[in-house]
């Protein structure tokens, strides 16, 4: 591991005596309480005025005293002087048996800090490596695409269907970059929303409207249940349900139910579901490939849409959980009660503080 920036000191400056350094600080201290007293009690006991062989005394064990200042503060601090070279060095050893209570505790805090860097670097490589392929495969078939539209003579039906995958590809793009915004934008701690009264059937009846045609096509029946109004940020909101209803088109067999319950919204579809817990999924940057509903993912991508459908329910006060139900999935059971657990059917629900009927 390479050196931490925030540990490396700044050179000092020549001819400047640092004296804003523990040791120095030490050792002035140490000096000041064995001279002090030396110096008491000789003036005490020769009170006229100082020969010069008193003061040359006096100056010998001044030197003296600063010098076990000097040794003593160096065998004081030589714990942390060995914990900081390691640092420097960006790796930590084993905690020595001489080390004070103070140090193994700080040396423990910066171990754990340099885990969580070195597992977040790695995060972060992961998904960069896998973007730069996910934007390129869409990049490179658009080019592909476009040029045998420019150079091609195609017939026009052959056109058409051609400038429909250009599309097709343009709204993947579009979709990848949409989603590395909105990443960045719920990464941070201050997520600003704008909450109102809203109706939670319409904002999910325009979720549906814009995927009625992509669960047409996969044979997957999509549908609405149950009422309500809660406080939300329309606009994110339905983002995150949009997240949550497209993972579930994809890989659902048969039918994807939103609905609406006294806790939130969940999302229900009778697919494989996650193959790992949520809070390892929903995280921004993953470094190890993951299987979500039965679809292997690559380093980097997995989890981006729950990490985002996450950041939002938090932003509204609330959580993302996850469920496995060991029942079939509810027909047209409109109930706005969310399923007891019970290997069925899975649900995913942005739990909301609030839902009024």
């Amino acid at each position: 591991m390479s050196r931490l920036p925030f540990l490396v000191r700044p050179a000092p400056q020549t001819g400047v005596v640092r004296l804003s350094t523990l040791r120095t600080q030490f050792t002035l201290v140490i000096f000041l309480l064995a001279f002090l007293p030396n110096l008491v009690l000789t003036f005490s006991a020769r009170p006229a005025t100082p020969s010069p062989a008193l003061l040359a005394w006096m100056l010998l064990v001044a030197g003296l005293c600063g010098l076990l200042g000097y040794l003593l503060s160096g065998a004081l601090l030589r714990p942390l002087s060995r914990l900081e070279k390691e640092l420097e060095r960006g790796r930590l050893t084993d905690i020595h048996d001489d080390d004070p209570a103070e140090i193994r505790a700080l040396r423990e805090a910066f171990s754990q800090l340099i885990g969580r860097l070195g597992t977040e670097q790695t995060r972060r490589n992961a998904f960069m490596a896998t973007l730069v392929h996910d934007l390129k495969t869409p990049l490179i078939a658009t080019g592909h695409l476009t040029r045998a539209l420019a150079t091609l003579p195609l017939p026009e039906a052959e056109r058409r269907e051609v400038g429909e995958l250009i599309q097709s590809e343009t709204g993947r793009l579009l979709a990848l970059v949409q989603q590395m915004a909105d990443a960045h934008r719920f990464e941070r701690e201050d997520v600003k929303i704008q909450p109102e009264l809203a109706d939670l059937r319409g904002l999910l009846s325009g979720v549906v409207q814009r995927l009625e045609s992509q669960a047409r096509s996969r044979g997957v029946a999509l549908s609405v249940h149950g009422t309500g109004s809660a406080c939300v940020d329309s606009a994110v909101l339905e983002r995150a349900v949009t997240n949550l209803a497209d993972n579930a088109v994809r890989f659902a067999q048969t039918r994807v139910q939103l609905r609406i319950a006294p806790q939130g919204i969940a999302v229900l579809d009778d697919g494989p579901g996650l193959q790992a817990p949520l809070e390892d999924l929903a995280q921004p940057f993953n470094s190890q490939p993951t299987t979500i509903a039965g679809q292997q993912y690559t380093a980097g991508t997995a989890g981006l849409g729950l990490y985002i459908t996450r950041r939002i329910a938090e932003a509204h006060g609330g959580q993302l959980l996850y469920e496995r139900h060991h029942h079939p999935l509810p027909g047209s059971d409109t109930s706005a009660s969310l399923p007891s657990p019970a290997a069925g059917h899975t649900a995913l629900s942005i739990v909301l503080p609030e839902v009024l009927p």
